[in-house]
């Protein structure tokens, strides 16, 4: 097995020959690498289902199995996430700013990728396609850590893209993945100074703690998503029933999924009945106030514990609220910073709500199941950032480049 020095020397060595590759180059391979993703569809979904059934035999829970597993349709979502990327426009090389000093030197602003990008996440093979699309069409080198409980998968789409490459003409080394599953080696990669450029972490809160504490590689934090919704006073109530259903049950092992929900006093009667029926068909259980609790029978009392909880589970936390001020105060206490939405037919108190939510996407009317980058046109994600620099919210190409300044001169020297 190759040491973490091994692979980080051909990754700095692969970073060369990939800037060095046009769009048209780039954009080939990854069609190439897509249509292979489906060719050999079989021994992926074979390798799956080994990690799938070691899962199943360790107790592992039913949201974490979700986000593990892989079928045709998902392996379809990952060749059709790469050929959206290879239709974007190409990053690498954008002038950015271009001006000329007043004595004559010539300065451009140009996006230049990023270098080497470490990855390390956790029990979703779909990231290994969607993390070596976004890093190589934006001319990055990537190494990928997995976690143990997806490595068969991960080893087998890896060999996958690792053949599309070589048989492009490009170095297969933009791509690496550690299949070593100690913890040591995990925190050695963290180190990689002089080898990886940047640190990305994808996974659940501890995961995350564990990359931010101990890395001393440059990291863009990506976050949990305790998201919430707002049913406000002028809501449409049935708008705001099929929203939260799907927000929170369609996936309920992603970060975008709903954990919390706030409930304007004013439609708090009129609304639970309704919500209630429609969240028992999903066998969702409810942990409610006690003023919630008052109006519809069978919910949890909720603990204050609750409110800052990402279930990533059927359990919803429900809170009422007097005021739009009072959700939004409490939304900006609980949130991870990720995605939280706001039921509303009234203007002015959707843009307050855009306003004053603290958070990485903000939306009025929709579920924020849309915080993904396929969603959002950037082709597939490296994440969801909730940190505030150099990214924000879903990272699609742009996030995975620097810039860098061009300068030129016919002579000039500094007095």
């Amino acid at each position: 097995m190759d040491t973490l020095q091994q692979m980080g020397e051909r990754a700095v060595t692969a970073k060369y020959a990939l800037g060095a590759l046009t769009s048209e180059e780039k954009s080939e391979a990854l069609l190439h690498v897509a249509d292979a993703l489906i060719d050999r569809r079989d021994e992926i979904l074979t390798a799956n289902e080994k990690d799938l059934a070691l899962g199943r035999e360790n107790g592992m829970h039913p949201g974490m199995l979700d986000r593990l597993m892989l079928d045709e349709k998902r392996i379809r979502a990952m060749a059709d996430g790469l050929r959206q990327i290879a239709g974007l426009p190409d990053p690498v090389g954008e002038v950015l700013e271009r001006f000329v000093r007043p004595n004559g030197l010539s300065i451009e602003k140009r996006r230049v990728p990023l270098g080497v990008i470490g990855i390390i996440y956790e029990s979703r093979p779909n990231v290994t396609a969607d993390a070596f699309g976004l890093c190589f069409q934006a001319g990055n080198a990537v190494i990928l850590k997995g976690g143990k409980d997806a490595l068969q998968s991960n080893t087998a789409i890896e060999a996958v893209l690792r053949d599309g490459l070589q048989e492009s003409g490009i170095t297969p080394d933009a791509i690496q993945l550690i299949k070593a599953t100690d913890r040591a080696v995990t925190t050695a990669f963290m180190r990689m100074n002089g080898y990886v450029d940047v640190l990305i972490p994808r996974g659940g809160a501890g995961l995350i703690r564990s990359v931010v504490e101990n890395s001393t590689v440059p990291v863009i934090e990506t976050g949990t998503g305790n998201c919430h919704i707002y049913v406000d006073e002028d809501a449409n109530l049935t708008d705001a029933v099929n929203i939260i259903v799907n927000a929170k049950t369609q996936r309920i092992g992603v970060c975008n999924a709903c954990e919390s929900l706030l409930i304007h006093e004013k439609v708090r009667e009129r609304f639970l009945p309704m919500l209630q029926k429609a969240l028992q068909e999903h066998h969702v259980e409810m942990r409610a106030d006690e003023r919630i609790r008052g109006v519809i029978d069978g919910c949890v009392p909720v603990t204050e514990e609750d409110y800052g909880t990402e279930y990533l589970d059927y359990i919803l936390s429900m809170k009422t609220v007097d005021s739009l001020a009072e959700a939004i105060a409490h939304i900006n206490r609980y949130n991870t910073g990720h995605s939280d939405a706001i039921i509303t037919e009234n203007p002015a108190h959707a843009d307050a709500f855009l306003q004053g939510v603290d958070a990485a996407c903000v939306y009025v009317n929709a579920s924020t199941r849309f915080t993904d980058g396929f969603e959002f046109g950037f082709g597939a994600e490296i994440g969801i950032s909730t940190q505030k620099l150099h990214a924000r919210g879903p990272m699609g190409l742009r996030e995975l480049t620097s810039y860098k300044y061009t300068i030129r001169g016919n002579g000039q020297v500094r007095g």
